[in-house]
């Protein structure tokens, strides 16, 4: 694990929940602008936290790949280190924007198709990626989607992404609200169809600029979901959840996604309803998706 010494002209750019995150220069490598992800870690008895350590083992693994939708990890560098505390540094590929600013900062009428299928389809190559290495990222949303000025999507901020075994189920609460799946809400068992979930509803917000499922907190969001997808048959609703599907039986069909998303073609439509789907083992894998028709003719630019 290196110092900082081979890095300057630090300026800070934002804090999340794993950590304060910091522009610099390199100077080993022509001065290319890096990001530094400062994590200051408790020591206790039991040492470093395992969703750090999950992190680093995770972005070490995925860096052998150096996959264009991914974010890399370029060097780990130790900090200060106290009696009860460790400083590291994770010096990352930097971006300088997200999807959500990229998003907030597009003119009417929106994105062009094009745009559209090119961001969606990166998106779901990088998660097809993830998910052929036993990744699931499980934090997917516009916030750590980065974009580049070359329109090219790599996927960000693994902190909560965990390697998972086929046929291991994941059980704690980790993705952001507007995001979630129902099997998240619910409390179930989930694994790799949470992230498809997510792009679904990301797709529909390149169309619309706004989020699709807006609940206004936890015990809102499913009905939110349930009162445009409709309400789920009972062979669908989860097993392991202490909620009856009676207390979720009275939304009806639902809403026209055609209405609510009326940018969206036919083709975009049906791809966005094949991932929001309620029962997580009928939702499209990422290497479906991409080969939906709504990317019929679409080629993507070569490396």
């Amino acid at each position: 694990m290196n110092g900082l010494k081979n890095y300057d002209d630090f300026n800070h750019i934002g804090t999340g929940a794993f950590g304060t995150v910091f522009k610099a220069r390199d100077k080993k490598n022509e001065g290319r602008f890096v990001a530094l992800k400062k994590v200051r870690m408790a020591i206790t008895d039991d040492g470093v936290p395992l969703s750090v350590l999950r992190e680093i083992a995770l972005l070490k693994q995925l860096e052998a790949f150096s996959h264009k939708n991914i974010v890399q990890l370029y060097d780990i560098c130790h900090g200060r280190r106290g009696n009860n505390d460790l400083v590291i540094f994770l010096v990352l590929e930097h971006v300088d924007q997200d999807l959500a600013t990229f998003l907030e900062k597009c003119p009417p009428p929106g994105l062009e198709s094009s745009l559209i299928k090119s961001l969606s389809h990166q998106m779901l190559t990088g998660i097809e990626f993830l998910h052929a290495n036993r990744i699931v990222h499980r934090d997917l949303k516009p916030q750590n989607i980065l974009v580049t000025d070359r329109y090219v999507v790599k996927l960000a901020d693994f902190g909560l992404a965990r390697i998972y075994e086929y046929q291991m189920a994941l059980t704690p609460v980790v993705v952001t609200l507007w995001y979630r799946p129902p099997e998240v809400l619910l409390q179930s068992v989930y694994a790799s169809p949470v992230d498809l979930w997510s792009c679904g509803c990301i797709i529909a917000e390149l169309f619309t600029r706004k989020p699709l499922f807006p609940g206004s907190s936890e015990g809102s969001q499913l009905g939110k979901i349930l009162e445009i997808i409709g309400t789920p048959s009972r062979e669908s609703w989860p097993q392991d959840v202490c909620m009856a599907w009676e207390h979720f039986s009275n939304f009806g069909k639902g809403e026209d996604l055609a209405n609510l998303i009326p940018e969206a073609e036919p083709a975009a439509i049906n791809l966005i309803r094949a991932l929001v789907e309620f029962d997580y083992r009928k939702r499209l894998t990422a290497e479906a998706a991409l080969r939906h028709p709504f990317f019929d003719g679409f080629e993507p630019e070569k490396d």
